[in-house]
């Protein structure tokens, strides 16, 4: 399996050479990388850590499914594409909507995936909002608001289903780093 999430790692930063995480310098592919570290040190398994090594890659790059079917498998590219939003010409709000309607009934392993990656965004947004305050925003296409009202709503699917087989301290993770973040924020947030 360590040959595999090398080849993952690989397989990522090629997919996404170039990409840059919105509005800084740093390379995209820290990004997948933070992922799966925080998969790795909540002991999940090998085929979760590759998925999360690869979740962004059907959305933002020109990797398709069948590409991940052929180098990986099954297992990865179904979570890989359960990770993945369905219509990105859909509107902001509707396709975080989804994401929240999806992850109150997801399958496990993709729930793990999902509150993975978002405890990776959350935890750099409170990094970044701790040096620029409201200004952050400023590279969302949406407000502190909205992404509050995101973030809150996300929140509420993990705690709903936090007492779920080795889900508890990944998900009590995400919750308190919410929780940290819009507390941290100006009253109107």
């Amino acid at each position: 399996m360590k040959n595999m999430i090398f080849k993952a790692i690989e397989f990522a930063a090629k997919a996404h050479n170039g990409q840059f995480r919105k509005g800084t310098q740093i390379p995209y592919i820290y990004h997948p990388m933070g992922v799966a570290r925080k998969l790795i040190e909540h002991n999940y398994s090998g085929n979760i850590v590759i998925a999360g090594l690869l979740h962004d890659t059907i959305e933002d790059t020109l990797v398709t499914e069948a590409d991940i079917r052929r180098d990986f498998n099954k297992e990865i590219a179904d979570l890989v594409v359960g990770a993945s939003e369905k219509n990105r010409l859909d509107s902001w709000e509707n396709r975080k909507k989804d994401t929240i309607k999806k992850l109150a009934k997801a399958p496990h392993d993709l729930l793990v995936l999902s509150c993975a990656d978002k405890l990776d965004n959350i935890n750099e947004i409170a990094r970044d909002y701790k040096k620029m305050g409201e200004s952050l925003w400023d590279r969302f296409n949406q407000p502190g608001k909205k992404q509050k009202w995101y973030y809150t709503g996300l929140s509420r699917v993990f705690s709903d289903r936090i007492n779920e087989f080795d889900f508890f301290f990944l998900a009590e993770e995400f919750i308190q780093a919410v929780k940290n973040m819009f507390e941290q924020q100006a009253p109107e947030i």
